[in-house]
């Protein structure tokens, strides 16, 4: 594969670019998560970022939940540690530098949230399998495009990609300037 058919990763150094004003005003993360999350459970933030969700899932989750922040630099996990410092959640979240080529963990998981970081993933079928096999039972993965970046056509392909690993949708929230697809595990 060459340089030109790798998906773009969005650097650290624009980080920034993931946490502004406008965003605040438009996705909201309690108001986007709370449906999805209980006290207790297992969260990964899958391609954290700089944790612009990461706090809020740790507060959802409770005293007895854990977050696994993931993503594949470290200086976005340097930042979203920085975000949550201080705010008395750093015992619930945990950090976690995925290789190149796959999540790389092996805590079982109650709720993913893969928000704007899909289409950066180049293998996403190898991606979906490995999240098909960390979710309980009854597990689900909230999965959010940009429109401006994800077309319908690359949205519905990816769509048809988490179906043939055995996934389903069972809800298309409504997210603002966003594709969203709520899915677990398909029914036999």
């Amino acid at each position: 594969m060459n340089k030109i058919d790798r998906p773009y990763v969005c650097p650290a150094e624009l980080a920034g670019t993931l946490d502004n004003f406008f965003r605040r005003i438009i996705h909201k993360p309690r108001k986007i998560l709370k449906p999805y999350i209980s006290s207790g459970m297992t969260v990964l933030d899958l391609g954290c970022g700089p944790g612009y969700f990461t706090a809020e899932l740790a507060r959802l989750v409770g005293e007895d939940g854990t977050v696994i922040a993931a993503d594949l630099q470290q200086k976005m996990l340097e930042k979203m540690a920085g975000r949550i410092r201080g705010a008395g959640l750093e015992q619930r979240v945990e950090a976690h530098i995925c290789p190149a080529d796959r999540i790389g963990i092996s805590t079982k998981i109650d709720f993913v949230l893969a928000f704007w970081m899909v289409h950066e993933v180049t293998d996403k079928q190898k991606m979906f399998e490995e999240l098909k096999s960390l979710l309980n039972p009854g597990g689900r993965i909230l999965i959010v495009e940009p429109k401006i970046h994800v077309t319908g056509k690359s949205f519905n392909k990816m769509i048809d990609i988490l179906e043939v690993a055995g996934l389903q949708i069972i809800e298309r929230p409504e997210v603002s300037i966003s594709r969203a697809v709520l899915v677990q595990i398909r029914n036999s």
